[in-house]
């Protein structure tokens, strides 16, 4: 009896947080925070469930499925949404008109795709088209 209603917390749980990520692809105002939104709810939303699969069947060949399943979400997921917002970047999909500060500004070479570890000097930055 009390398995099950844990069971039934952790999958509601984990639902519920990935109602969240979608919700935020939704809501939120441009690539970054959408990506955010997704990323960070979405492995938190299917490490729950998962746990809740473990918790029902009680065997180890689910487990260790569902424990790589877990694994290769926390690995793949930030890795996605960091290539997904560098390709935004690139591509000039415009910030959020609220946005504070635009950590690539003056690091990113538009035409050559380099990323510079320190920005250049005032006068050398090349403005980024869309922010």
């Amino acid at each position: 009896m009390l398995t099950e209603i844990l069971i039934s917390l952790l999958v509601l749980l984990g639902a519920l947080f990935m109602l969240v990520a979608a919700l935020g692809v939704l809501r939120m105002p441009d690539l970054t925070m959408r990506l955010h939104a997704t990323t960070k709810a979405g492995v938190l939303g299917v490490g729950l469930i998962m746990l809740g699969l473990v918790i029902y069947f009680m065997n180890l060949g689910v487990s260790a499925r569902a424990l790589a399943i877990v694994g290769f979400t926390m690995l793949t997921s930030p890795i996605a949404a960091h290539v997904m917002g560098r390709a935004g970047y690139v591509t000039g999909v415009p910030m959020w008109q609220h946005s504070i500060k635009d950590e690539l500004k003056g690091r990113y070479h538009p035409h050559t795709h380099e990323l510079a570890s320190h920005a250049p000097p005032a006068d050398a930055q090349a403005p980024h088209d869309g922010h």
